[in-house]
């Protein structure tokens, strides 16, 4: 236990997670140990994660109240608005508190923050570490236990926001800790490549001496490694070499080419995606016959919206609501992250929309417009609708008035022809 003070400023028991990652998580069939921070070294991890934690994170938290009528309203005035989408501590803006929690979800399987409340209630939420170990006492009281600043802390469950990732029970199932295998073979993978070319491309093998020839001496073997081995090995190896008394050489390893390296790296790249759950594209990764623009891309962005990113949104909405209000709040009060601020880049789409719910009176204009951050304007909290849109049950009247109409015009037509006409012959 000295040993792992001295080295870490801590201790650690069959308990800690940490200890387990140090140790590469378990046997690997690649061979290569596996970490959090070991998958962050792989592009496509890095990139897949990344983009995940800053979509959400991008994205605006509104505290909404429920009215008689059964709409919600923004209620910019509340504690938690401040608190949820500008400033949750001291240290950190909330995008940079929401990566966070999102880099934990995406790693480690969860989110925590330790709740700090005043007079007034919850004042603040301080980042806690992604490897934060639950455990549950004889009564069944649930406590978290994490390292600051090498010193041991240990919460209750009343004083901890916990964003609990896929999984059942007290905690969420680590991502890393299931893809193990997968991210230790593209680990294995990237290894192989770079050693390869660090040997400038050649492949391991043999220098094999004649046929009858007798075994080296001690004093050869010396001069043979030197003039044959030595010199040929390392980045800075000559581009040729030359071979003398029938010396022969015999590679046995594979070669990048029938290793299949690139396609080997194109489907790690695909498999790191499936495991975090975004789309290759997302990352710059063109599948087989797939280009990086078009229609086929943003009905692929739109699934990965519907079924993977907005549950991550819906996990988040539950879990303030569950463990930062109240159960009093939760009857009054709801937080809602605008996923609508994902369509802002397309304004086509989002023009669209905007037409769609305007020309069905669903929304009015300054409702709008304060989607769009323009001020109201005079009249435009009233909802309006095209004219020849009207119930089923009127169309038969309306056209029965429209017949109406349309004979009276042509009978006071026809009335006003034979009068013209009268009065010609008299003349």
């Amino acid at each position: 236990m000295a040993f792992w003070h001295r080295w870490f400023g801590r201790t650690f028991s069959a308990r800690d997670r940490e200890l387990y990652e140090m140790l590469g998580q378990g046997e690997t069939w690649a061979g290569e140990p596996v970490s959090p921070d070991g998958a962050l070294k792989l592009s496509a991890f890095w990139a897949a994660v990344r983009v995940k934690s800053q979509t959400v994170a991008s994205l605006s938290f509104d505290v909404m109240e429920k009215q008689r009528d059964g709409s919600k309203v923004r209620v910019s005035d509340h504690p938690l608005q401040a608190l949820l989408d500008s400033s949750p501590n001291a240290d950190q803006t909330a995008i940079e508190f929401w990566e966070g929690r999102m880099l934990g979800l995406s790693t480690r399987g969860n989110g925590f923050a330790e709740k700090v409340t005043g007079r007034d209630g919850l004042v603040a939420l301080n980042a806690m570490p992604a490897d934060t170990l639950t455990e549950r006492d004889r009564d069944g009281d649930l406590f978290y236990t994490f390292y600051d600043r090498g010193k041991q802390e240990r919460l209750p469950e009343e004083k901890v926001f916990h964003i609990k990732g896929f999984g059942d029970g007290d905690m969420g199932m680590s991502p890393v800790a299931y893809a193990r295998q997968t991210l230790s073979l593209t680990i294995a993978t990237e290894k192989f490549a770079g050693q390869t070319y660090s040997r400038g491309g050649r492949v391991k093998g043999f220098f094999v001496m004649p046929s009858g020839s007798k075994p080296l001496t001690e004093g050869q073997r010396a001069d043979a490694k030197k003039n044959l081995v030595d010199a040929n090995s390392g980045p800075n190896a000559p581009w040729a070499g030359i071979l003398e008394g029938g010396v022969d050489w015999k590679g046995v390893s594979l070669t990048l080419k029938d290793a299949e390296m690139i396609l080997n790296r194109r489907f790690n790249i695909e498999e790191v995606c499936r495991w975090v759950g975004v789309p290759p594209i997302i990352i710059g990764h063109a599948g087989e016959g797939q280009t990086m623009w078009g229609t086929g891309v943003s009905a692929i962005m739109q699934s990965w919206y519907t079924l993977f990113l907005r549950s991550d949104l819906k996990r988040i909405e539950q879990a303030i609501a569950k463990r930062i209000l109240t159960p009093a709040q939760r009857l009054r009060y709801s937080v809602k992250i605008n996923y609508e601020d994902l369509l802002r880049g397309d304004t086509t789409a989002r023009s669209a929309f905007y037409v769609s719910m305007l020309n069905a009176g669903v929304m009015t204009i300054n409702q709008v417009r304060r989607l769009e951050g323009w001020p109201p304007i005079e009249g435009g909290d009233v909802a309006r609708m095209q004219m020849q849109n009207i119930p089923i049950t009127e169309a038969s009247t309306r056209a029965a008035v429209a017949a109406m109409l349309t004979n009276m015009i042509t009978q006071g037509s026809t009335h006003s022809t034979e009068t013209n006409d009268d009065a010609s012959q008299a003349a």
